[in-house]
């Protein structure tokens, strides 16, 4: 069972402070359930419950596990096998017996047991190669999973930070209502006073109407982006996003060729990639092991009595016995699964180095990303500045009859979209972040 605990999200800068009370009745009687959700989940909270559930972490577990089974059968290889049999049978029949002078039962009973121990001596390498080869596997497998819990990482991220988006850009669309209704009797006093038309009048209900219509639109987003961090962690309803204590830029702790060379060398897929290398050269030996010969030592001990006891019959021990074999011919499948082996290591070679240039490549385009996010975020605040001195001084002029309701609404819109923009590139670059450090395979 999820248990997610009840609190009141974390107060945080807000690009608009004030909701206005015709949106707060829209949404209150809008959609199922309405928007203020009261679970809230943190960041770290959402990870730990939403990886551990993932069918797809689930299955790279499971690849790890195999991977340990394996190895332990290449183990088992080194050791010595041992073996119990045990039969029974029985042979109806009769005799005639002269004294009685009739037939007599005369079944013919028989009890047999064994023990056999027996060990390869020599394989011609095979089995250090097959050890080899599942170590390398199961290293394989955990640096995939180790790639597979980065991006599960990098999913919940990107669901957790656009329910938070939702949320900010719910308040962007509430703060557009309020200064449309603002505007609006607005222009009602100045067309009341003969300054302004019926015309001004009707733009500025348009833009209100405009903004109610998007603030429902937000609404709606803002319960499908928590619906779906919900599903994520295995809540069967909308959970809300505790705000971190700190959603600002900041510096990465590696250089750009640090980058380049923590993708190109340790990032998870390249290690994974290294690896399978390595464990494809070792199938490589163990094939060829196959054109030396083998050697095994046996030996058993067999025991057989015409009675049902250990007291009685005849035992006796089979003697150490040594045998070599060598395949001379076997219908070229010697050669066939040698070659299929070397096949397999030269498209590993292959996709090692493709994977290698491919990190280096998604490292590069994380960084420009990260890079581009990081300076939209200054523009996008300037921008917002910038529109809101414009709203203000329209505002002022159309007072003093200078202005039109035509410049209002379009300073308003501008406004409406520079505080959506400053919204959307600070969630922009926490999510280019979390693509590096998932590219990565380390927190940043």
């Amino acid at each position: 069972m999820v248990r997610i605990r009840r609190c009141s999200v974390v107060p945080r800068p807000r690009p608009v402070l004030m909701r206005s009370a015709l949106v707060l009745a829209v949404t209150s009687l809008g959609l199922p359930g309405g928007t203020g959700a009261q679970e809230v989940v943190t960041l770290d909270e959402a990870i730990s419950l939403a990886v551990p559930r993932s069918p797809v972490y689930g299955q790279a577990l499971a690849s790890v596990d195999n991977a340990r089974e394996t190895r332990r059968t290449a183990i088992g290889a080194f050791l010595p096998s041992l073996a119990v049999s045990s039969g029974a049978t029985m042979r109806p029949g009769s005799v005639f017996d002269p004294d009685l002078q009739s037939y007599v039962d005369a079944t013919n009973r028989s009890f047999t047991g064994g023990v056999s121990v027996g060990m390869q001596l020599f394989t011609g390498g095979r089995n250090r190669a097959e050890l080899d080869r599942a170590s390398r596997e199961i290293e394989a497998a955990d640096a995939s999973l180790a790639g597979q819990r980065f991006q599960l990482v990098l999913d919940v991220k990107r669901t957790f930070f656009g329910a938070l988006e939702q949320a900010d850009l719910l308040e962007v669309a509430e703060a557009r209502v309020l200064r449309a209704e603002e505007s609006l009797e607005l222009v009602r006093q100045r067309v009341l006073a003969g300054a302004a038309t019926a015309s001004d009048s009707l733009r500025a209900r348009l833009e209100l109407a405009n903004a109610r219509q998007g603030a429902l639109q937000t609404e709606a987003q803002l319960r499908a982006a928590r619906m779906a961090l919900g599903r994520r962690i295995g809540a069967p309803g909308p959970v809300g996003a505790a705000v971190p204590a700190d959603l600002d830029p900041s510096v990465l702790p590696l250089s750009d060729e640090e980058v380049y060379r923590q993708a190109e060398l340790a990032s998870p897929s390249v290690r994974a990639s290294e690896l399978a290398r390595a464990a494809d050269e070792a199938s490589v030996t163990s094939a060829r092991s196959s054109y030396l010969p083998t050697a095994r030592i046996s030996t058993g001990y067999n025991w057989s009595n015409n009675e049902w006891e250990f007291g009685g019959g005849d035992g006796r021990w089979s003697g150490l016995s040594l045998s070599l074999s060598y395949s001379v011919f076997n219908g070229f499948g010697r050669e066939s699964t040698v070659a299929r082996a070397e096949n397999q290591l030269r498209v590993s070679r292959l996709q090692e180095g493709d994977i290698r240039l491919q990190a280096r490549e998604g490292a590069d385009a994380a960084l420009v990303a990260l890079r581009t996010a990081e300076r939209a975020i200054g523009i996008a605040e300037e921008a917002a500045m910038v529109a809101e001195e414009d709203l203000r001084v329209v505002r002022e002029r159309l007072a003093v009859g200078v202005a039109t309701a035509f410049e209002l609404v379009t300073s308003q819109v501008a406004l409406d979209e520079a505080e959506a923009n400053r919204v959307v590139t600070r969630y922009d670059y926490l999510i280019a972040r979390a693509e590096l450090e998932a590219l990565l395979g380390q927190e940043l």
